[in-house]
């Protein structure tokens, strides 16, 4: 029966992002003025929709960069860059406890050897290699959600690596998106300014070979 539930859960989580994807339920997030619009117009309602439209959007495997873009648009760079980034932590949560619940059994039964190959990465400083992660230019945000969740990592240090991680490139994007959306010229100089620090950044642990290494064993056994 427990075998059926689960089952039953995954099939149906399986459907609704599917839907969500492929009948076009989330691209309005990838419409700046429709976003701003209705934000605006909708008050504390329309902040905890997008939200939670942001969650899923980016807990889904959708750029979280044009997220923050069209929330620093919509908001200004500030706003912009904490909403954004709750929206994908909340996203990044969903997918580890998705698979925290629904997929660890499993796939230590299938994938035994691969699974303790990634308890062992993340055994240690735990934190410290979520945020490694997330600051890569490379890597898939919702495949790292999901391997995490199917290791014994505790969620805390997975959550605070992944917040930690994700803020340079929010900010980044969100102060492009409030240069456009106010037309202020220095809000954009900022960001391009910024982005050449966090590329850089990026560049240099990838080219790390044990951070590399850890990316590289995500991409390659998941």
């Amino acid at each position: 029966m427990h075998r059926n539930v689960r089952g039953l859960a995954i099939a149906v989580l399986a459907l609704a992002g599917y839907l969500a994807t492929q009948q076009g339920w989330l691209d309005f997030l990838a419409d700046q003025n429709r976003v701003a619009t209705y934000l605006h117009g909708h008050g504390g309602t329309g902040f905890l929709a997008v939200t939670l439209a942001g969650a899923l959007f980016t807990g889904l495997g959708a750029p979280r960069q044009l997220l923050a873009f069209v929330l620093g648009f919509a908001l200004g760079g500030l706003n912009g860059t904490l909403l954004s980034t709750l929206a994908t932590a909340m996203g990044a949560a969903g997918g580890f406890f998705t698979a925290r619940w629904l997929l660890r059994g499993p796939v230590a039964r299938r994938f035994g050897q691969h699974m303790e190959k990634f308890d062992g990465l993340f055994r240690d400083r735990a934190m410290a290699k979520v945020l490694l992660i997330r600051l890569l230019p490379v890597g898939s945000n919702l495949v790292t959600n999901l391997v995490a969740g199917c290791t014994t990592v505790r969620f805390a240090p997975f959550l605070a690596g992944s917040v930690l991680g994700y803020l340079p490139q929010m900010l980044v994007f969100a102060l492009a998106g409030a240069g456009i959306g106010s037309a202020d010229k220095y809000q954009l100089l900022l960001s391009v300014a910024l982005l050449i620090p966090a590329s850089l950044l990026g560049v240099f642990l990838y080219r790390n070979h044990r951070t590399r290494g850890l990316v590289t064993a995500i991409s390659e056994h998941s």
